[in-house]
C-alpha cells in the first residue's frame, strides 16, 4: 500500500516542527505586512507628537522600572472598561512608543487615561508611598526617584536614536534637550510623563460612536 506523504511528514518530529514554523511564519506575515501600510494604524491621532525631552526621560524611568508589569495602557472596547476609564483606546496614541506600553496586565489600574486625573502633588506623594494616599496599596515604593537627576547625555542619545527610526524631532528639539531638563529629577519626569497620559485621547462621550482615525486595539 502507498504512503501518503502527509504520513512521512507525521512520523517526522523535526520535518512536522519545520513544516508548523513556516506556516505560522506565512500566518504571521500575512496579518502583519498590511498593518504596516494601513495609514490608520501609523499615523498619530490629531494633536500626538513625539514625547517632550521631559516626558521622554520619564517614560525611560517608567520603563526601566518595570511599571508595566502591573499597569497597562490600554483600554479595550469593554462597556466596563470604557465607562472606568474613559474612550477605548487607539493605535494612533502609541505611535512614538517604542516599546508600547498595551496589555491586559491589571494588578494595579490602567493609565491609559491617568493624565490630569491628579495633580502633580498627588503623584508626587503616591511615588514617593503609596500608601499615604491609598491605603490599601501594595505597589512599592519609589522614594529614591526624588534624589536621582536625570542623565541628559543618555537623553539627548535617546533622542538621536529615536529621530533615525522616524520619530520627527528636530536639530532644536535634540539641542535643547538638556536644558529642558536642567534641574530635574527622575521623579519630576515620572510624574510629567503620567500627566501626559491620554491627553489627546477622544472623550468618554465618543466611546460609543464609530472608530476613528488610528483604529481600535
Amino acid at each position: 500500500m502507498t504512503e501518503h506523504a502527509h504520513a512521512k511528514v507525521e512520523k517526522s518530529v523535526g520535518l512536522m516542527a519545520v513544516l508548523i514554523a513556516v506556516a505560522i511564519s506565512f500566518g504571521g506575515l500575512a496579518e502583519i505586512v498590511p498593518l504596516m501600510y494601513q495609514a490608520e494604524t501609523i499615523q498619530p491621532l490629531p494633536g500626538v507628537k513625539p514625547y517632550p525631552p521631559l516626558e521622554l526621560a520619564g517614560r525611560d524611568v517608567y520603563v526601566r522600572e518595570g511599571c508595566y508589569n502591573c499597569h497597562s495602557q490600554m483600554v479595550r472596547t469593554l462597556r466596563f472598561e470604557t465607562e472606568r476609564y474613559g474612550h477605548y483606546s487607539l493605535a494612533g496614541e502609541s505611535v512614538y512608543d517604542r516599546p508600547f506600553q498595551w496589555g491586559s496586565k491589571r494588578t494595579g489600574p490602567d493609565l491609559a487615561r491617568v493624565g490630569g486625573r491628579y495633580s502633580d502633588d498627588w503623584h508626587r506623594a503616591h511615588l514617593n508611598n503609596p500608601r499615604d494616599v491609598v491605603p490599601e496599596s501594595n505597589m512599592p515604593a519609589y522614594s529614591w526617584l526624588a534624589q536621582n537627576a536625570i542623565d541628559a547625555d543618555q537623553l539627548t542619545a535617546h533622542l538621536q536614536g529615536l529621530r533615525k527610526l522616524g520619530d520627527p524631532y528636530s536639530d532644536a528639539d535634540i539641542a535643547g534637550a538638556k536644558d529642558a531638563v536642567q534641574g530635574k529629577t527622575e521623579l519630576d519626569a515620572v510624574v510629567a510623563y503620567l500627566q501626559g497620559l491620554g491627553r489627546h485621547a477622544p472623550t468618554a462621550d465618543a466611546a460609543g460612536a464609530a472608530p476613528q482615525a488610528g483604529g481600535a486595539p
